[in-house]
């Protein structure tokens, strides 16, 4: 349950991305929650990345609730995307200083899919949170 409701969280955090890319500001808009967007992501993709070791260890398990653990894979694997998409931008900022141009380019270009992916999120979270109690 904890996956999920981590996941929906994130998801969260990522949905207003969508929003704010078709605004004719959107760069400055963005640039305000870009600090904060990429350390959760940066986190939120460590998270998925312990999820899916946690997967591997329990895997002789899967034959016995394979659509729990299944289940959980796909949140796993959705919460590293979302996650390094989330902390791209700050990666981005980080390595090119020089050229902050091309960081805002590539923070504009990713912000409508971190939405999208994080509507998509969002039903995978809760997916996982119900699974949860009708699986385990």
């Amino acid at each position: 349950m904890t996956w999920g409701m981590a996941l929906i969280l994130l998801s969260i955090i990522a949905i207003p991305s969508l929003f704010l890319s078709k605004e004719p500001n959107a760069v400055e808009l963005l640039e305000k929650t870009e600090l904060y967007q990429g350390l959760i992501g940066l986190g939120a993709c460590l998270f998925g990345i312990l999820g899916i070791v946690d997967f591997v260890l329990e895997i002789e398990k899967l034959h016995s609730n394979i659509i729990w653990y299944v289940s959980l894979l796909i949140g796993n694997i959705t919460s590293i995307i979302l996650g390094f998409m989330l902390g791209c931008s700050l990666i981005n900022k980080i390595l090119f200083t020089n050229s902050l141009r091309k960081a805002r380019i590539i923070r504009s270009k990713l912000a409508p899919k971190q939405g999208k992916l994080g509507i998509i999120g969002f039903f995978i979270g809760t997916w996982v949170v119900i699974a949860s109690f009708l699986f385990l």
